[in-house]
């Protein structure tokens, strides 16, 4: 079984710098409380690593 990341936003993007802005929309992410999965992968780890005190994440398996 693959393995995946559960990622959901907790915090807003308000006050914080344009690069962490740009990484959350590359996630996926628009809206505080929106989740979306993404494969585990080292791209993906380094994402959420940047943005890490904006996201809850939880793996999980598919």
């Amino acid at each position: 079984m693959a393995k995946s990341l559960k990622i959901t936003q907790t915090k807003s993007v308000i006050s914080e710098k344009q690069n962490q802005r740009d990484t959350l929309r590359s996630l996926g992410l628009r809206k505080i409380g929106q989740s979306v999965v993404r494969e585990d992968t080292q791209a993906n780890r380094g994402y959420v690593r940047a943005v890490a005190h904006l996201v809850q994440v939880e793996e999980i398996d598919e």
